[in-house]
């Protein structure tokens, strides 16, 4: 590998984790601002609640990061379905679920290296180099963290932005 593709992945992955650190950061400060009492609320019936979504992202990336390099993204003890049962409103239960699948991610992050983007990881025995697969994960935990966030809004009896707040807002 040059030395400047091997920069270039370097910045990848250091790209990568920041922006996995960013989803994951906005969606917990979100939760932060709801009531604990909320997080099983559903907009409707088929809707997902904060803590489902909270469990599914969990138990998605626990599957994809656990032995990243060397066994399917997605492991014969993983059962999806149960994330998205509204059984868990608990909030420690909750967070820990999803605290499990972030330091999974952490954890398999730190130890990938420039070379490895090229390598080949198998999810549901279809083949991705690392780079897809963690393009993949990363637009995954967004679009569930762009939706923990947006519930939580709206359950919030006081929100405040997690971003630039809009000008001239209503």
């Amino acid at each position: 590998m040059s030395d400047d593709l091997a920069r270039s992945a370097a910045d990848a992955l250091r790209f990568i984790a920041d922006e996995f650190t960013l989803n994951r950061r906005l969606a917990e400060r979100a939760v932060a601002q709801m009531p604990p009492a909320e997080l099983g609320w559903l907009p409707d019936e088929h809707s997902n609640s904060v803590a489902m979504l909270m469990k599914h992202v969990g138990g998605n990336l626990r599957s994809r990061f656990t032995d990243f390099l060397t066994t399917d993204g997605e492991k014969p003890t993983r059962d999806r379905d149960a994330e998205f049962r509204n059984d868990v409103v608990d909030h420690d239960a909750v967070h820990a679920q999803w605290t499990a699948g972030w330091e999974c991610v952490d954890a398999t992050l730190a130890t990938l290296r420039p070379a490895d983007l090229n390598r080949e990881v198998t999810i549901r025995g279809e083949p991705h180099t690392v780079l897809q697969a963690l393009l993949r994960a990363m637009a995954h935990a967004a679009y569930h963290s762009g939706q923990i966030v947006e519930l939580a809004r709206m359950r919030s009896p006081r929100w405040a932005a997690l971003t630039r707040p809009r000008q001239n807002a209503p």
